[in-house]
């Protein structure tokens, strides 16, 4: 049976794309935000190194692979299926964008090789059955040890988050390698924090250069804002000098879930409830 050129075109346009099948993973994982343990872009103090797992994306020029291990931990996280999710190897290519620039044999094996680069780096297990392929998350910090979702509680267990929708509006394709780099450093620390960049070799591993222009990427694109501060320094020639703060911009900060949301109209009723519980001033205690 011959095809028409009107069934080939909207066969087209049926097509899935990139962002519709990282959005319907998304969907799947039902989370407003995916978390991801800060010692993944930074080790805390203390140890021999300050660099976390990310540096081997940045130094080793990986986007791909560090999209995909993002789109894996947001996949994953919720733990419906043990930490894990799978795919065929096509779906797989497809979620990062490898079916743009291949053809289907090349783009299975592209994707196969991404995620077995994230193996490697002892950040997922993963294990092929024909043409499917089922990823396991493992902890963030690359120690190979297995994965549970942070809570918070200890300095080892502290998160940063991601909105979904830095997926689903497509943020993420926006976002070079410096950039994506800087908007997870910028992500792991409070509102307002300096990122100085002669810090950049020591505190995470990537040049001063890599992360000029990764902040600079997330100017343009107001991913982040930038404010000056001036810091008082007796030995400088203006007896101050400037610095410069950052922080995510509402486009990107955390969605608040419904809990957080009822707990924050709950508060303001409950102090209102308990002022008017208190005696006025005056008013004899009852004994």
């Amino acid at each position: 049976m011959k095809t028409t050129a009107g069934a080939d075109l909207n066969m087209q346009d049926a097509k899935a794309t990139g962002r519709d099948t990282r959005t319907a993973v998304l969907k799947r994982s039902i989370r407003a935000n995916v978390p991801l343990r800060k010692t993944f872009v930074q080790a805390n103090a203390g140890g021999d190194s300050r660099h976390g797992p990310l540096k081997e994306f940045v130094t080793g020029r990986d986007l791909r692979g560090l999209k995909a291990y993002l789109l894996i931990v947001a996949a994953c996280s919720n733990g419906d299926n043990g930490w894990s999710t799978t795919h065929d190897s096509l779906v797989w290519a497809r979620m990062l964008d490898i079916l743009d620039t291949a053809l289907p044999q090349s783009a299975r094996t592209g994707a196969w090789r991404t995620l077995d680069r994230l193996r490697e780096r002892k950040l997922i297990t993963c294990r092929r059955s024909g043409t499917m392929i089922t990823v396991t998350l493992l902890r963030e910090d690359g120690t190979g040890e297995p994965y549970e979702r942070p809570k918070g509680g200890t300095e080892e267990d502290r998160f940063l988050q991601i909105p979904a929708a830095f997926w689903t509006t497509g943020r993420d394709e926006q976002l070079d390698l410096p950039g994506l780099a800087m908007f997870l450093v910028v992500s792991r620390e409070k509102n307002w924090s300096p990122f100085p960049l002669e810090k950049a070799p020591d505190w995470y591993g990537w040049s001063a250069d890599t992360h000029e222009r990764g902040l600079n990427k997330l100017l343009t694109l107001e991913l982040v804002e930038r404010r000056e501060k001036y810091i008082k320094a007796p030995l400088a020639p203006a007896g101050f000098v400037k610095t410069y703060q950052y922080k995510r911009t509402a486009a990107v900060q955390p969605r608040k879930t419904k809990k957080a949301v009822a707990a924050g109209r709950a508060e303001p009723a409950a102090r209102l409830g308990r002022c008017r519980e208190a005696p006025a001033p005056g008013t004899p205690l009852r004994g």
